[in-house]
């Protein structure tokens, strides 16, 4: 039997795909290249944007048809848009076979083992996907899920109805699971949580802060490199900021989501910081870390955002200077608080003429940041052969920056590259081949 999984939206589903892959594995299924030679297909979706539901519903198209040719094929749809559309999905798509949440990974292989022929739905928040086996998409990289949903209430967010209250999995579970990965392989550990810093203030007796657990991995011999994902801008203390120096794998990068620059606006959207308190957190972050690479998160067209909530939006981020933004044009999701606001609608042209004038913005400021690694030799973690030049490979450094470099280092390993050339988004340069035959020698 072949499968075919299909991920749509943030790590967090990545880190999802891969374990649905390794339970798949672990039950005698095999890989296979596209949809239309599998036995099973599997969409992991996002609900977040309103961009991922409308790609989602042209994939899930095909699969209507290969289902069409072949009715023993089973269709399934797993992640966060399933579990917003629980008492709806088979309604609305009759040829889905098994719909799962995020927090019921586990049950596809129930139902899968199980003699059931008709549809089935999972829907409760019970497990960490975490717990399962995994199949990574290379060998040395791997997530760590260190805490499933999420306690805040955005307005504009659906994760806590999709992924439930915030759970952290234990610190010691972590640390042996994290261990096993580096005997396994793996170089770099990307921890992952809806809000990382928050990590451990659920769990009794025995808690553990988010500074506690990168200190213990740190300690992990064949760990390289810590990355994480999400912070909370109203959760970043100085003790997570300290470990960035501190600890030699935590990498100098930070995704610390701004989403507007107007406080009121952030108090729209109940984000539980302002504007003042943010700034405060990047100017703790680099009182510590000079060289830190700051990427953000950026919504447009909130509901009641005026010209001049935006142009403050544009200041803050012009006084930063990220390295790198991930934009988005405000889309409304149904059971969010956002989406029942009808005054201060801002129309679809504005909008996007905001969100252009935003790239902009920081684009210029992402291009002006990375002059500062020209003539600097980076460690670069090598990932494989380069996009645009086959001639080239392909790597990040520990600032997270792409680097397309010539030279003879192999996916997996650690090179140092003198950095010639740079652009908003990437690094280019050329291996220090001397050193590396030296070493080798």
């Amino acid at each position: 039997m072949k499968y075919h999984v299909t991920t749509f939206g943030c790590q967090m589903n990545e880190h999802d795909s891969e374990r649905m892959r390794g339970m798949l594995e672990a039950l005698g299924y095999a890989e296979a290249p596209s949809r239309g030679e599998a036995d099973l297909i599997l969409f992991n979706t996002c609900s977040i944007r309103e961009s991922a539901d409308s790609r989602l519903i042209a994939h899930l198209g095909e699969a209507k048809r290969l289902k069409r040719e072949d009715p023993e094929r089973i269709v399934g749809v797993g992640g966060c848009w399933a579990q917003s559309l629980k008492d709806e999905v088979f309604e609305r798509f009759p040829f889905v076979d098994v719909a799962f949440g995020p927090g019921q990974v586990n049950r596809l292989a129930d139902f899968l083992l199980s003699d059931s022929i008709g549809a089935q739905g999972y829907f409760e928040f019970e497990s960490f996907t975490g717990d399962l086996p995994a199949k990574r998409g290379r060998e040395f990289q791997g997530w760590l899920q260190i805490s499933v949903g999420c306690n805040c209430r955005c307005s504009y967010c659906i994760v806590p109805s999709t992924r439930g209250r915030e759970v952290s999995r234990a610190l010691d579970v972590l640390v042996e699971q994290a261990r096993s990965m580096a005997a396994d392989g793996v170089r770099e550990l990307t921890l992952l949580g809806q809000n990382v810093n928050s990590y451990g203030r659920d769990l009794r007796p025995v808690r553990g802060s988010f500074a506690e657990l990168l200190a213990a991995i740190d300690a992990i011999e064949g760990i390289e490199r810590i990355r994480y994902t999400s912070p909370h801008p109203k959760d970043m203390r100085e003790d997570v900021v300290r470990a960035h120096v501190e600890l030699r794998t935590v990498c100098e990068h930070i995704h610390l989501p701004l989403q507007s620059g107007s406080s009121r606006i952030l108090r729209a959207m109940r984000r539980t910081y302002d504007r003042e308190r943010y700034l405060d957190r990047v100017a703790l972050i680099r009182e510590h870390v000079p060289d830190v690479a700051l990427t953000t998160d950026v919504i447009v067209g909130f509901p009641g955002e005026s010209e001049d909530d935006f142009e403050q939006t544009l200041e803050v981020v012009e006084q930063v200077g990220y390295d790198g933004a991930f934009t988005f044009i405000f889309s409304p999701r149904r059971g969010t608080e956002a989406a029942s606001l009808s005054e201060g609608l801002v129309a679809h042209e504005v909008k996007v003429e905001r969100l252009e004038r935003l790239v902009e913005v920081v684009q210029r400021r992402a291009h002006e940041r990375a002059q500062r690694f020209v003539g600097r030799t980076m460690e670069v973690l090598v990932e494989g052969v380069s996009r645009t030049d086959p001639m080239r490979m392909r790597g990040r450094t520990r600032h997270n920056k792409v680097v397309n470099f010539s030279g003879l280092a192999l996916p997996g390993e650690l090179a140092l590259v003198d950095i010639s050339a740079a652009t908003s988004q990437t690094l280019v340069g050329e291996e220090r081949i001397a050193t590396r035959l030296l070493v080798e020698a």
